[in-house]
């Protein structure tokens, strides 16, 4: 293995209003996908926001899967996050997309575990104290 994971950050527009402020069915969708990824699921929380959206967190023993949602702009902002390469993160994310009936998917797929990340002519690197 290359890296010590692979990070799936997908921006997911003109999705299903109703399914972007449901959130028993974005539950739903995120276990599955997790699942169906071939991940081993042992957390859920979710929470609805007022008067909409919801934000809510799977975790799986290779990491996490995460939305935001924006029914207001047909919008949710995901990530997919497996360590190892047993668990494919496109998998997972293509699942969800699908799954929200997104019309337009934009992805980035970074390797994570493998030093600075480079930017352009920025370097990111952490902060020390």
């Amino acid at each position: 293995m290359d890296t010590m994971g692979r990070h799936v950050i997908a921006e997911l527009w003109g999705c299903d209003v109703e399914k972007l402020n449901n959130i028993s069915f974005i539950e739903q969708l995120f276990v599955d996908a997790a699942l169906e990824a071939g991940a081993e699921v042992r957390e859920v929380a979710f929470h609805k926001f007022a008067p909409h959206g919801v934000s809510g967190v799977v975790i799986i023993s290779e990491s996490h899967l995460t939305i935001h949602s924006f029914p207001e702009h047909g919008y949710a902002s995901i990530d997919v996050y497996t360590c190892g390469d047993r668990i494919d993160p496109n998998v997972a994310s293509d699942y969800i997309s699908k799954g929200l009936g997104a019309k337009t998917v934009e992805h980035v797929q970074v390797p994570r575990g493998m030093g600075p990340i480079r930017v352009g002519k920025l370097e990111v690197t952490s902060l020390k104290s």
